[in-house]
């Protein structure tokens, strides 16, 4: 299912103006990428000063990160991480170049897999993805306490 939602910015609020902050990374299609990508974000969250949902934003960049290595990166290709900090909101994209689209399974007792978009939905305030041809970008939204830098 595709979500799009609309989120206003805290100026549009009637706050302050906002702060804006953007970094982006991309990763090979490696398993080490993963490790990469999430000390990539704990790192752009610790130099922003953020630091209430770290936990909730890693394990989201890990699965995220993981799915588009298993499931979207073709060889020889790479995905990208990026983080927006936009006043209270944190803003996770993963895009990769794969022509799949997220779906969160029902992962039985036994199954390895299929229960990471449903901890994602879990953990973050919004989810979806955006088809940006070639492939998409899969992005988790968090409320956080005003980025000030």
């Amino acid at each position: 299912m595709v979500r799009f939602r609309c989120l206003r910015t805290p100026l549009e609020q009637g706050g302050g103006p906002p702060v804006l902050l953007s970094r982006q990374r991309r990763f090979p299609r490696a398993r080490d990428s993963v490790r990469a990508a999430r000390a990539f974000a704990l790192e752009t969250l610790a130099e922003w000063g953020c630091v209430d949902r770290c936990d909730d934003v890693r394990l989201c960049v890990s699965e995220l990160a993981t799915n588009a290595l298993l499931h979207g990166v073709p060889p020889g290709r790479e995905f990208s991480l990026t983080l927006v900090a936009d006043g209270p909101l944190i803003r996770v994209e993963v895009r990769d170049s794969g022509d799949g689209i997220p779906l969160t399974g029902r992962g039985e007792v036994e199954d390895c897999g299929g229960r990471g978009l449903r901890l994602v939905t879990a953990l973050a305030d919004d989810f979806g993805f955006t088809p940006c041809p070639p492939g998409k970008t899969v992005w988790t939204v968090f409320k956080v306490r005003e980025v000030t830098r």
